[in-house]
């Protein structure tokens, strides 16, 4: 099967092109009816996401994004740990998503048999984040995560606060950084949001 990509890399930016609309494969319903914080199937391009690597603070590492099959996005590359390096993410910067009575974030992932963090922030001027650590398995998955069961950190270490409980998510993003050198690849089809039961 042949691959349409657009690619982004860290200080790239993305060209207008079209890519043909496809439908989410799997869960469509329920992520109708949730609150969609991004769809793949539903984009064609890659506005308003970032890649952010080590390089930042002198590391090797390098990471890219790049839309897969025209309903997938592929976060990919390699992460280095020389010159005290170590981790390669993606940003995206969200309009206001008001949380309201919803009580979990569900993201459908495809990984590599390797932990990746999920990471909100509920201001663009907040330097630290939200994030939880996740097991990507090598296939489809539906990952739920407690949004109450986000820990605040600070660039790794974690903040003597308490876990997320705002009323809105500004940015939300993915990051790998397991101490390790290793190739990554992690597969995002949406990300919603799903109340409580």
């Amino acid at each position: 099967m042949s691959l349409k990509l657009l690619t982004l890399k860290p200080g790239n930016k993305v060209p207008n092109k079209i890519i043909s609309f496809s439908l989410l494969i799997g869960s469509l319903f329920t992520i109708m009816k949730a609150g969609v914080i991004y769809d793949f199937s539903k984009n064609d391009n890659l506005d308003g996401w970032y890649v952010v690597d080590d390089g930042v603070m002198g590391g090797r590492s390098q990471g890219k994004l790049q839309i897969e099959n025209n309903d997938t996005g592929l976060f990919s590359g390699r992460i280095s740990i020389e010159n005290y390096g170590g981790f390669s993410s993606i940003r995206y910067y969200t309009k206001n998503i008001k949380v309201k009575k919803n009580k979990y974030i569900t993201m459908v992932v495809k990984g590599d048999n390797k932990y990746y963090q999920l990471r909100i922030k509920s201001s663009r001027n907040e330097r630290y984040v939200y994030s939880y650590k996740f097991f990507a398995k090598n296939g489809w998955q539906e990952v739920r995560i407690p949004l109450a069961s986000m820990e605040p950190s600070f660039r790794g270490r974690k903040m003597n606060m308490k876990n997320f409980n705002k009323k809105y998510i500004t940015e939300i993003g993915f990051l790998i950084g397991n101490k390790v050198a290793e190739d990554f690849e992690l597969r995002i089809r949406s990300i919603f949001l799903e109340e409580g039961e």
